[in-house]
């Protein structure tokens, strides 16, 4: 802006403000929705695929939990100690009970997740699964549009758990 020594200063600077407060043109604002749109559009479908994924993970994680809890409860207790899924399977959660069947601890339902049938699991009070039994695997699978993932936590004979992203176990 050109310099008018005729103008008084604070007629320049409320000139200069309301040329500078203009705000937005609708068509400014029409071009940056259009484009947050096809980028969310291009971005949504990637979501999937990582929800399916962290799903995954955080089940089979609580899973591997339990099952190294249930091994130091029967440590601990010196006692048989058991893993066992709630009614109707692994899908609505599952509870440790020791001898008597008193529930040590219980873990609420998941949704979206599947989980392959696998009977209960006990440990000796050795921390060892029971001579001739045989080692527990259970296959975590979630889906999230069309994006399938899978996780395996497996016990090998010692009774130490084991947890790998893999579509089969």
């Amino acid at each position: 802006m050109p310099h008018d020594p005729s103008q008084p200063r604070a007629a320049r600077s409320r000139a200069f403000a309301r040329r500078s407060a203009r705000g937005f043109t609708m068509t400014e604002l029409l071009v940056t929705v259009a484009l947050a749109a096809i980028l969310s559009t291009v971005a949504v479908p990637s979501f999937n695929g990582i929800i399916a994924t962290q799903r995954a993970r955080t089940f089979a994680s609580d899973l591997y939990v339990a099952i190294a809890k249930t091994r130091a409860e029967a440590i601990s207790l010196n006692q048989n100690v058991t893993l066992q899924p709630n009614a109707g399977g692994w899908n609505n959660g599952w509870q440790i009970l020791d001898v008597n069947n008193n529930v040590l601890d219980n873990h609420a339902a998941a949704t979206g997740v599947t989980v392959g049938a696998v009977a209960a699991v006990t440990y000796r009070a050795s921390g060892r699964l029971p001579a001739g039994a045989a080692a527990p695997v259970f296959l975590i699978t979630t889906t999230s549009g069309s994006t399938v993932n899978h996780q395996c936590v497996s016990v090998d004979l010692g009774g130490r758990p084991y947890m790998k992203a893999a579509a089969a176990c």
